[in-house]
């Protein structure tokens, strides 16, 4: 079986070889590929990513290549990761929201949509090479965000083998599987909403409904992702929340703690992996893995320190490294191997994935792609139907789901007036002045990228 990856010179390709190679034997994938039009950042973190792949695996095929019809030719599998325009896009883009006064975040905020103009030509490029040269059974898992609107977009365009991963539910069950010091096989979340947008309405461990004790454990507000959020809105909203909607319900905080900050997050990014790449670059990646691992832990580290503190006032200060070894605690590559697990076993599973809705969120279309728990079969994708949503949080979802569908239609058929529409819906612009402010902007800064908007 092959499996490739679009976008392996990002700065977290040995997390994706280290997950791959762990469960390659398991899972039958015989042939690794990573893809990258970056050929000194494939050289780079691709190499430290097929470094990563020989020590845990040696038997499984692993090669880099900057030919795109190569990495996808005869793949059965194809994880999406690409950042056009690169870092200082995001950076740009972000400050253009911010000097608005809008939240810029690159995801949940306005600039989600100028990044998506960029994202989803080049995703359909690839879609479109994958049609032609691909598995006819191929699936693709796109990481790229914004994935809420990606996802939807591609999906809109017609390519139905499209799926929307993300590691951030994920991620927090696995928090909580430490916190309460069980595998994480032990622990099941029952999530709806959207990507970044997500709401946890049962979380379990052995059949043992955790929730509200977890919402009441003062620990856990300092030792997981719950870190974000007061107990009183947790308590108040009743479920655990997507650590992205701290963006939604503490907005006028998050926006006066990015202005004060001397940094936004994109900007710390930025300037994290020029000089994680200018260092990488200077080191001999073949050769001398254990120094470059020292600089890239260095680095990396100062960027988990980082996650979501300009906006929140909240640093993680826990130490980070990456211990090739160790056993792999999934992220977004786990997302797509349970995936794959399912699929090849031919033994039925569920998973949070993004998918179309199908009428499992009330008061949304079928083809809507939400972010929800699913049982996969080989043939099948069925999203479990939310039959006791919070209206609180149904409505939410509802408006960000009319902004996606919106920004959809903008990218497709390059409409001005459908941007507009859909960042005067959006909740953290609320706005039809802003809104054209913001769309001319990003018209203006994407071309190039996605020109011949009308």
């Amino acid at each position: 079986m092959k499996l490739t990856v679009i976008g392996g010179g990002g700065v977290r390709s040995m997390f994706l070889a280290k997950s791959i190679a762990q469960k390659a034997a398991e899972l039958h994938i015989t042939e690794l590929v990573f893809m990258d039009n970056d050929g000194e950042k494939l050289r780079i973190y691709g190499g430290l990513a097929a470094h990563v792949s020989r020590m845990l695996n040696p038997e499984l095929k692993f090669r880099l290549t900057t030919d795109a019809v190569d990495a996808v030719k005869d793949a059965d599998y194809i994880i999406t990761t690409i950042r056009v325009g690169g870092d200082h896009m995001r950076v740009r883009e972000e400050r253009i929201a911010l000097a608005n006064g809008v939240l810029g975040q690159e995801t949940t905020g306005a600039a989600g949509l100028s990044f998506a103009m960029r994202s989803v030509p080049a995703l359909a490029e690839y879609c479109e090479l994958i049609r032609q040269y691909a598995k006819p059974t191929v699936k693709v898992f796109n990481f790229t965000n914004p994935a809420g609107v990606v996802s939807q977009t591609l999906r809109d365009m017609g390519y139905d083998f499209t799926y929307g991963i993300c590691d951030a539910p994920s991620g927090m069950l696995h928090q909580f599987a430490d916190l309460y010091g069980v595998s994480a096989d032990r622990i099941v979340g029952e999530c709806y909403g959207l990507n970044h947008l997500s709401f946890f309405r049962s979380i379990k461990i052995d059949g043992k409904e955790i929730m509200p004790e977890l919402i009441s454990r003062d620990d856990a507000y300092r030792e997981t992702d719950m870190r974000f959020f007061g107990k009183d809105l947790l308590e108040h909203m009743g479920c655990v929340l997507n650590e992205y909607l701290y963006y939604f319900y503490y907005r006028e905080q998050a926006v006066s703690n990015i202005l004060h900050a001397p940094q936004t997050r994109g900007e710390v990014i930025e300037d994290i992996n020029r000089q994680m790449t200018a260092e990488l670059s200077k080191m001999d990646i073949e050769n001398d893995f254990e120094s470059c691992l020292k600089c890239f832990e260095k680095w990396y580290g100062r960027r988990e320190d980082a996650y979501m503190a300009n906006e929140t006032g909240i640093h993680r200060n826990k130490a980070w490294t990456f211990d090739v070894f160790a056993p792999d605690a999934g992220g977004y590559a786990g997302v797509a191997l349970r995936f794959i697990d399912i699929v090849e076993s031919g033994k039925a599973g569920s998973m949070i994935l993004c998918a179309p809705n199908q009428g499992a969120i009330p008061g949304l279309r079928d083809n809507d792609i939400v972010e929800i728990t699913c049982d996969i079969a080989p043939d099948s994708c069925t999203p479990h139907k939310v039959t006791d949503g919070d209206e609180r949080a149904l409505e939410l979802i509802r408006r960000v789901k009319a902004y996606e569908r919106l920004a959809s239609k903008a990218i497709r058929e390059k409409s001005r007036t459908a941007a507009i529409d859909c960042l005067t819906l959006h909740p953290l612009v609320n706005s039809y002045s802003l809104a054209v402010k913001l769309v001319d902007s990003y018209i203006a800064l994407n071309a190039g990228y996605s020109d011949g908007w009308k």
